[in-house]
Formats: C-alpha cells, sequence, structure tokens
C-alpha cells in the first residue's frame, strides 16, 4: 500500500468516542474523513430495504459492491447518503447498529468494502474510524489510536444519547446488546476487534472529548502529521 496520503486510524469499540474524536480531529487538521461503521450499517440499511436476508452473502456482497455513499459534514457530525436519500437517523438506530455488526461478519462482504474505503484516502490526509481501521485497512498507517472505554460506560452514554432523542431505552438491554456486541466482534474469524500491534490504547472511560483529542493530536505532532495542537 503507498503511504503518501497520511492516514490516522481510529479504531474500537462501539460508544467509546471514536465518532466524536474522528469529526473533531478531521476537522482540525482539514481532512477527509470515514465512518466506516457507517458503511456498514449502510449496507445493512440497503439490504433490509431490498428484502435481501443479511445472512444472504452473496445478495448482501453484490449490494456492498454497488454502494453509493457519501459523508457530508453538517452542524451536528457528519450526514450519510445513500444515494442522495439522507438515512443519517435510521442507521444510527440500535437496529442499525446489530444490522451492520451482522453483515460484517461476512469475510466477502468486508473484502467488498476494502477497496472502497481505500479509495478515500486522498491529500491532504483521511482520518478513518473503525474497528479495523489499522490492522487490515490501513496497516501502513503512521498513527493508529484504539479508543476503548468499559461496557457499563459505553451503555450509559448511549443511553443519555438515545433520550435525549426521546426514545424509550432500557440501560440494562443496552449493556446487554453492547456486550454481545462485543463478544462477537471480538471473535469473529475476519478482522476481529483488536488493537494494532503498534496502536496507543486510550481508555477514555473517565476522559473528556476535550482531553482525547488534545493526546491524539499531540502523537500527531510526535509523527510530524501536524505541527498544530488543540486550542
Amino acid at each position: 500500500m503507498t503511504t503518501a496520503v497520511p492516514v490516522i486510524c481510529v479504531d474500537g469499540p462501539s460508544g467509546a468516542g471514536k465518532g466524536t474524536l474522528s469529526q473533531r480531529l478531521a476537522a482540525h487538521l482539514g481532512w477527509r474523513l470515514l465512518d466506516s461503521g457507517a458503511l456498514y450499517r449502510v449496507l445493512g440499511f440497503a439490504c433490509r430495504h431490498r428484502g435481501i436476508p443479511l445472512s444472504d452473502e452473496v445478495q448482501v456482497v453484490a449490494v456492498a459492491r454497488q454502494l453509493d455513499v457519501s459523508f457530508v459534514p453538517a452542524a451536528a457530525g457528519v450526514s450519510v447518503f445513500l444515494g442522495s436519500e439522507d438515512v443519517s437517523l435510521p442507521i444510527r438506530t440500535e437496529d442499525g447498529g446489530r444490522d451492520a455488526s451482522q453483515v460484517a461478519l461476512l469475510p466477502a462482504v468486508r473484502e467488498a468494502l476494502l477497496c472502497r474505503q481505500r479509495e478515500l484516502a486522498v491529500l491532504p490526509g483521511l482520518v478513518a474510524d473503525g474497528r479495523d481501521m489499522g490492522t487490515v485497512v490501513f496497516p501502513a498507517s503512521p498513527l493508529k489510536i484504539f479508543l476503548t472505554a468499559t461496557a457499563h460506560e459505553r451503555a450509559n452514554r448511549r443511553f443519555h444519547q438515545l433520550q435525549g432523542q426521546g426514545q424509550s431505552v432500557s440501560l440494562a438491554r443496552l449493556l446487554a446488546d453492547i456486550e454481545e456486541r462485543d463478544r462477537r466482534d471480538q471473535s469473529r474469524t475476519a478482522s476481529p476487534l483488536v488493537p494494532a500491534e503498534d496502536a496507543f490504547v486510550i481508555d477514555s472511560s473517565k476522559l473528556s472529548p476535550d482531553v482525547v483529542l488534545d493526546t491524539v493530536l499531540e502523537l500527531a505532532v510526535d509523527r510530524g502529521l501536524t505541527s498544530e495542537t488543540s486550542e
């Protein structure tokens, strides 16, 4: 793989704060952003709406190869489009997360989306948010972050997020879902959720988003990727 385009990888489990860190990091550096988790969520959404079973690897791969997805910066983060349809809200539901995790289990699906993800690495650089960015998609990345937090902390964050959106949710169910998703993601044969050997592991359980951003920017300065830190 070419190293001409700098890529910062931000991997870790759901709810650890990868999205917030990646969006703020990309904005600060003026780089492109890849939300790889959204790719799988969009794929699950597209398959559901076409009536394709998520276990049907052949049909899911066919959809993945034609997936017309784009990321558009917005005031509240990043808007995700499937073709011309804004699917930002429906793909971010708990069902959307479970569908994404299910299609990600299929090795051929991951391969189909691999090329598309690498195509997004363009100058001046890319911040890649996902679960196997540093281990599989961009192994030559000069800076790899593995952002984590306890399952209880991640469930609590998600609980308050969904409540703020007016959704009625159970904290106990969210915790059970997160723990089950962690077990599935960590034990899968294709690209299990593990830190890259040269990744910096950051536990965000007791850290503010500002502290996490400052920490990563300092690492980026050390790697010569930027000369500026957060103000």
